[in-house]
């Protein structure tokens, strides 16, 4: 005999809040793994041709493009592992792990004492970054009311850019050889990103568990305590009442979500999409990272670009594409301009 369906309105009474201090603690303590991806990605391009003049590394310029691919690798094989255990154990408890792998892992970047080591920890970091991707990503979009979920994604996105912009900056000071040694500034550079990663472990203390994740798994019960405290946090901050929610959701028999499914879904339901998708991400990956990985050996090696300068060639282009999907982002919502 089938079960009869469970009915929730968890859905819409997420959708209908109006913006807040809590969602923009969603945006701050997840959203900044956009941001710390972007000072990584940047660190490692501004310091490579110090890890080349190092007096404990002194990696050659293959090796450089190595440790790149290695972050690189580690950031897809943890997105898939985590972004599982997301699926199957909950938001909430990947916020830390993803989080606390990251922090581990680039903090011991700064005490590499030899290229397998490197190689080792930035395979490492990348994982972690890869796992925020996964459990970020499904919190941002299960937290945010539908109506503003594009232009946050929009916003949270481009902050990767300004952690490029931070990274860029940052080099300048601690590659400079007048202020710190030729062994000491790249270890501070990425000690950097630790710390910061240390601040938003402590605000992510204050995010529920998703309560669309505890409704798809049968957990109907827990997610109406979960949005209940929510709600009153919002009619709090903006001092409102909110009216009841008529509509409710039906819900199917709760299942256990696998690799394989997904990629019966994605291939068989999806297959234009999924193509796009995986061409878009796939070429601003190629793009992106091929020339950033290397582009401080390209100015060192061929331009005469002091180590310490290669920061400020890259800060035109993390502003440039910041300001880029500002603006092209806000001429494609219909309507943008007029407003």
């Amino acid at each position: 005999m089938a079960s009869s369906p469970i009915l929730t309105d968890v859905p819409q009474r997420l959708d209908r809040l109006p913006w807040s201090a809590f969602h923009r603690l969603v945006v701050v303590a997840l959203g900044v793994t956009w941001i710390l991806d972007g000072l990584e990605v940047t660190l490692a391009g501004s310091v490579a041709a110090a890890l080349q003049t190092s007096p404990r590394l002194h990696l050659s310029a293959e090796q450089v493009g190595l440790t790149g691919s290695a972050y690189l690798i580690g950031a897809v094989l943890g997105s898939l592992f985590f972004g599982h255990l997301t699926d199957r154990l909950g938001r909430k408890k990947l916020f830390s792990v993803t989080l606390g792998v990251y922090l581990v892992a680039t903090a011991a970047t700064a005490f590499s004492w030899n290229f397998e080591s490197f190689l080792f920890f930035r395979f490492l970091t990348g994982a972690g970054i890869g796992g925020e991707y996964s459990a970020i990503n499904s919190a941002i979009q299960e937290l945010i009311p539908a109506r503003l979920r594009g232009r946050t994604d929009l916003a949270i996105n481009g902050s990767f850019w300004l952690g490029a912009a931070a990274g860029a900056l940052l080099s300048v000071p601690l590659l400079d050889p007048d202020l710190f040694g030729p062994d000491l500034g790249w270890r501070l550079a990425f000690g950097s990103g630790a710390l910061l990663g240390l601040f938003i472990l402590y605000l992510r203390r204050f995010l529920p568990e998703s309560p669309r994740w505890l409704m798809i798994h049968g957990r109907d019960g827990e997610a109406h305590e979960v949005v209940l405290e929510i709600e009153r946090r919002v009619c709090a901050d903006r001092q409102i009442e909110l009216a009841p929610v008529e509509a409710k959701l039906s819900l199917g028999d709760p299942h256990r979500l696998t690799l394989a499914s997904v990629a019966h879904t994605l291939l068989k339901h999806y297959p234009a999409r999924t193509t796009l998708g995986i061409v878009l991400m796939a070429s601003q990956a190629f793009i992106y990272n091929a020339i950033f990985f290397t582009y401080a050996l390209v100015l060192t090696r061929f331009y005469g670009v002091a180590a310490d300068r290669v920061g400020l060639y890259i800060l035109p282009f993390a502003l440039g594409n910041f300001l880029g999907r500002c603006c092209s982002g806000r001429c494609s919502i219909p309507g943008a301009a007029s407003r």
